[in-house]
């Protein structure tokens, strides 16, 4: 598949990204405020990247190796079917996860209840800290699986991606952490689950790597990133643009959008 210096590099763009969550719960706890402004813009700056990514660079290797492998007409339709069939995987995922516990859902730190309200509005928010962590777990999986196969695939091009996808994780740190610290006031404890939802992206990393290493074929490898580029257009517009928005300004999350895209064509062209 490639060379042992290749999956340790990819192996630890993959943690790196996976354990930003752990930033998120950080900031949640050393932030009297949420700073909207600075989540909106690195939101829109991810997704830009992403898509960037998505489109320009991995859509094109899939249909590459695909088309070497099947032809031209073929190739074009397996890339094609691939891309989508990854937006379907990852919107079952989505669909699966109930509403109330999305990890997307905004939390903010100054909306947060104060931690003497009654028993059971407790447990209520530690049992969405719990599932939102659950949640999380399950959306980092194929991310992991993304960023791992760029990397490894190219360690230049997994470089952005993984950076992307570590900010996109850390309103989902946030996400986790306050309710589990407002419901228990334990700090290690809101901060452990919410490091350990992030996880997720490396186990998924280690599961696609001896996947691909028991099956791997230039068609196998079309399909797969093929996917990856759809997973990642899929996460773009459905998660980090709305929250975005939410977070901030419309225009900022567009200048950080546009920002992402243009920082991600100089580095590929850098690298030509």
């Amino acid at each position: 598949m490639t060379d042992s210096p290749h999956i340790l590099f990819a192996f630890a763009l993959t943690l790196f990204a996976g354990l930003s969550t752990g930033i998120g719960s950080a900031l949640a706890f050393f932030a009297n405020r949420t700073n909207t402004k600075f989540l909106s813009i690195a939101m829109g700056f991810s997704a830009g990247v992403m898509i960037y990514v998505s489109m320009v660079e991995i859509f094109a290797k899939a249909r590459e190796s695909l088309t070497e492998a099947l032809g031209p007409v073929g190739g074009s339709w397996m890339t094609v079917a691939g891309f989508f069939g990854g937006i379907v995987l990852i919107a079952i995922i989505d669909k699966l996860v109930p509403s109330e516990e999305n990890p997307h859902e905004i939390r903010m730190v100054e909306d947060i209840p104060a931690s003497n309200g009654e028993k059971k509005d407790l447990s209520k928010l530690y049992r969405t800290g719990v599932f939102t962590a659950i949640a999380i777990a399950i959306h980092n999986f194929p991310e992991g699986l993304a960023t791992f196969l760029s990397a490894v695939q190219d360690p230049m091009l997994g470089i952005p991606i993984a950076v992307a996808i570590a900010i996109h994780n850390i309103p989902e740190g946030i996400a986790v952490s306050i309710p589990i610290y407002y419901a228990t006031d334990n700090r290690k404890k809101a901060f452990l689950l919410s490091f350990a939802s992030g996880l997720a992206e490396p186990v998924g990393a280690v599961i696609g790597y001896f996947i691909m290493m028991q099956f791997f074929s230039e068609i196998l490898f079309g399909i797969v990133f093929a996917s990856v580029a759809g997973i990642m257009v899929f996460i773009s517009l459905d998660e980090l643009l709305p929250s975005a928005r939410e977070y901030g300004e419309h225009h900022l999350s567009i200048y950080g959008l546009i920002s992402g895209m243009a920082v991600m064509a100089v580095s590929l062209l850098l690298f030509i």
